[in-house]
Order: structure tokens, then C-alpha cells, then sequence
């Protein structure tokens, strides 16, 4: 059964969000990553089966391949391991839900872009440049760029989140950790980016989120959140790749196909989705992770 939203009686709910819940577990946090779905920022009220799921394993299958670049926040995802008061709950809860370290989060997204694609092509065309920095002219859409560019932006609660310089990131939190966050961001990138393509995957672009250990006194960056699924990233079949166009993508694009074709205003409350719209998103999602882990989904 898709799982829309939780409700633990045994933890406080912290926040719900486009897709993830998350309850405080006194000094760690649990991560529940719902079927929810939305799209351009409005929760739609159709779930997909089954695709809180691959978020999280993917998240997981990442944490454990990038653990020797950059630490994570995971502590287990065995449901086994959790607080014993949540053991009732453990068939909603499996194979979607992370326990993790609680952090002292950067108010930053830290995006990394290395293929010249959705907004950052449009702002190309218009400029020459994406996020303000200059790129050679005649660039194609879906071109490899010639380096991978650090792109952060803000954190918004609501709407749009915005794109800002790595100046502004540095007068939010200071030179050298900003420096570090797009150091360490454009690592993580590179080595996912050389694993996912022998995987028949490239990884367009992607945005990643870092926290701080607060008992940890090196204040060693830490990565949180989601990491390198195709809800945070762009994930193009290798096989299929042609620059010059748009590219097919392991993710919700049959969802914003279907709203663009029945001329929903993009305003809430969003429109119910059709069952075949359904299905192959949630088909969609499965292929990613059978792709990116060479086995099938398995929960």
C-alpha cells in the first residue's frame, strides 16, 4: 500500500514536508520518506507506490559508496535498530525511513551542475552564463560542460528556492567553510557522476545539503538529507543521451507531461492523477534505482 503520510504516536512529528516526515527521536531524528509526489511545488493528492522507498535506498545505496569522501548523518535504516517504540509501527515504517545524527544544518543547497540543462540553459541562451558564471559560447542544450560549476542557492520554506553567488554564501557563514561546502560538494559530485555513468547513468546536475556535528568540535561537514536520487538530481540514460535536445529521465517527467497536457494552473490544490500516469512514474523510479544498484527494488 503507498504510504501518503505517517502518524507516530510514539515520536513528535517535527515537520511534514513535500515528501519527507520527520519526528524528533530526542537526540537523533527519524526520516520518513513518503509516497507523496509533487510538482512545480504542489503536493499532488496521488501517491506513488512504492517511491519513498527507492528515495531512501538510493540515499542509502550513495551514503554507503561515498562514506571515504564525506561523512552522513545516517545511524541505521534497519527498522530492527530503532527506538523499541516505534516496533509497532514497523511495517510503515520499513525500508523508507532513515534514523539519523541531528545536525546543525547550512542554510545553503549546495547544487553542482555538470551538463547544460533546465534552468541554467535557459538563463544560457538568454546570457551566456548560468547562475552568473560565464560559459564559452556555443554551447548546445545537454552539453557536457567544460568543468563542473558550483551553483548554490537558498533554502526556501515555500515556492522557488533562489540562486545566489558563492560570494553570498560566503557573507552568510563566512570564506572558508563556504569554500569547503563547494570543494567538498563538487568531490561528491565527481565521484558519483564516474560511478553512476558505469552504470549507464548520467548525473546531470544534482543538489546536495550539509550539516555540522555540534559535539563535534573539528566541525567536519557532514551530508544530510537525501543525496543523488532522481527527486534531488537529473538522471539522463547514457544509452539515449544526444546534446542538442532535452533529455529522458528517471523521474517524475510523465507527471509533468500529464499537467502540462491538461492545462493545470499550477496552483494548489493540485489535480488526482490517472492510474497509468501512476504506474509509469512509479516505474520510472524502480528502473533508476535497478540501474544505479544492478538489482531490484527489495523492502
Amino acid at each position: 500500500m503507498p504510504v501518503f503520510e505517517t502518524h507516530l504516536d510514539a515520536l513528535p512529528l517535527i515537520s511534514r514536508g513535500k515528501v519527507r516526515d520527520l519526528y524528533d527521536a530526542g537526540s537523533q531524528l527519524l526520516l520518513v520518506a513518503s509516497d507523496r509526489l509533487s510538482a512545480f511545488d504542489v503536493v499532488l493528492p496521488t501517491p506513488i507506490p512504492d517511491k519513498g522507498a527507492v528515495l531512501t535506498q538510493i540515499s542509502l545505496f550513495w551514503f554507503d559508496h561515498l562514506k571515504a569522501v564525506c561523512p552522513n548523518h545516517l545511524i541505521t535504516a534497519k527498522v530492527e535498530e530503532f527506538p523499541a517504540a516505534l516496533r509497532g509501527a514497523a511495517d510503515q515504517l520499513r525500508g523508507r525511513t532513515m534514523l539519523v545524527k541531528k545536525l546543525e544544518m547550512f542554510p545553503v543547497e549546495c547544487v553542482v551542475r555538470g551538463y547544460l540543462s533546465g534552468s541554467g540553459w535557459k538563463e544560457y541562451q538568454k546570457l551566456g552564463t548560468v547562475c552568473g558564471i560565464k560559459l564559452p559560447a556555443g554551447l548546445k542544450e545537454s552539453d557536457r560542460l567544460p568543468e563542473d560549476i558550483f551553483t548554490p542557492s537558498t533554502k526556501a520554506t515555500t515556492g522557488h528556492d533562489e540562486n545566489i553567488s558563492l560570494a553570498a554564501v560566503e557573507g552568510m557563514i563566512g570564506r572558508e567553510l563556504a569554500h569547503k561546502l563547494r570543494d567538498v560538494s563538487l568531490e561528491v559530485y565527481s565521484r558519483a557522476a564516474a560511478f553512476a555513468e558505469t552504470r549507464g547513468i548520467l548525473l546531470a546536475d544534482t543538489k546536495f545539503e550539509f550539516g555540522r556535528d555540534p559535539k563535534d568540535a573539528s566541525g567536519t561537514l557532514v551530508l544530510a538529507d537525501e543525496v543523488l536520487t532522481p527527486d534531488s538530481s537529473r538522471f539522463w540514460p547514457k544509452e539515449t543521451y544526444q546534446p542538442g535536445r532535452a533529455q529522458e529521465s528517471y523521474d517524475k517527467q510523465y507527471v509533468r507531461d500529464y499537467l502540462e497536457q491538461i492545462g493545470w494552473n499550477k496552483q494548489p490544490p493540485g489535480p488526482s492523477l490517472p492510474e497509468d500516469v501512476v504506474r509509469k512514474t512509479s516505474a520510472k523510479y524502480r528502473a533508476a534505482y535497478r540501474q544505479l544498484a544492478g538489482r531490484d527494488l527489495a523492502i
